[in-house]
């Protein structure tokens, strides 16, 4: 209803001319942009599975009229990697067995839309911090720097979207040599605020030092930062057990450490999380589907008959 009381008087507006147009535009755009827990709070992801490419094309519409709006590039950049993740990657995976086609098919989709919501990251940033994109490659620590707490969402989100396009193509050079600041991103997000959105960064710091173990990583400080994000959320944070799961514990052929860990993910209630409820529902369908594969993941000897 408030997005509703915006829009109406604001159309009008839009005949008045570029000036008028443009602050309607920003008028709509924070309306629009505050519209983000509608979708988190919801307890059907496939509604906002379906949901969502609209939402996302009309912020990108909005972004034509208004390119520095920076509710719209923050609501960009997490809605194509939250997408990209949840109803494209995951959905890839589900589909690898059945339909190898439609799981390429799905991970290209999601790869496209991850690198998309990288560079509505990098814009964000770029706005609010002039200069920002060049000095991050000349200088990556200074240009991190001069971000404050107010720029958390957007470091870790690009980090994120950065990381997951690398991850499904790690042949790609042009990204592999982007790593250093993907994980830059992430630290400063840590830096500036360890327990945004129930230690978001632990956890995605959590599964880069697993995913680098041999390449200066440490399956130490990656349990540090799962436990981290597992204090921090309450023990509400299901996708950090499913993450470190996937991680640590499959990695390292533990089966009774990574199906108690997705039972963990399982018994979190996503009411206790009204605002993150879709997510921990995500979450937990991808729990599901890990236990039910756990046999054919464990290189373990089949068990005989008596």
């Amino acid at each position: 209803m408030r997005f509703l009381e915006a829009v109406f008087p604001l159309c009008l507006a839009l005949l008045a001319g570029c000036s008028i147009k443009r602050m309607a535009v920003d008028r709509i755009g924070n309306a629009l942009a505050g519209t983000a827990g509608v979708y988190a709070s919801d307890d059907d992801p496939d509604l906002v599975r379906d949901a969502s490419p609209f939402a996302l094309k009309t912020i990108e519409g909005l972004l034509q009229e208004s390119p520095a709006h920076p509710g719209l590039l923050l609501s960009a950049c997490s809605g194509f990697t939250q997408y990209a993740h949840a109803f494209l990657q995951d959905e890839a995976d589900y589909a690898e067995a059945s339909d190898p086609a439609r799981a390429a098919a799905l991970r290209l989709r999601a790869r496209k839309l991850y690198l998309r919501a990288r560079n509505y990251g990098l814009r964000g940033l770029e706005a609010a911090l002039p200069g920002f994109r060049d000095q991050l490659r000349a200088a990556p620590d200074a240009a991190l720097a001069r971000a404050g707490r107010e720029q958390v969402p957007l470091l870790y989100y690009t980090a994120a979207a950065w990381a997951s396009a690398f991850a499904l193509d790690v042949s790609d050079s042009s990204l592999a040599v982007d790593q250093t600041l993907m994980e830059k991103l992430a630290r400063r997000a840590l830096a500036l605020d360890p327990a945004w959105d129930a230690g978001a960064a632990h956890e995605f710091l959590a599964a880069w030092e697993a995913g680098h173990a041999q390449a200066g990583g440490s399956v130490a400080r990656a349990r540090a930062h799962f436990q981290e994000a597992v204090r921090l959320s309450g023990g509400l944070r299901a996708s950090a057990y499913v993450t470190f799961a996937e991680a640590v514990a499959l990695e390292a052929q533990d089966r009774a450490g990574f199906e108690a860990l997705l039972n963990d993910a399982l018994r979190v209630d996503p009411d206790r999380d009204p605002g993150r409820r879709t997510a921990i529902l995500v979450a937990q369908r991808r729990a599901r589907w890990l236990l039910g594969r756990s046999r054919e993941l464990f290189n373990e000897p089949e068990e005989t008959k008596p």
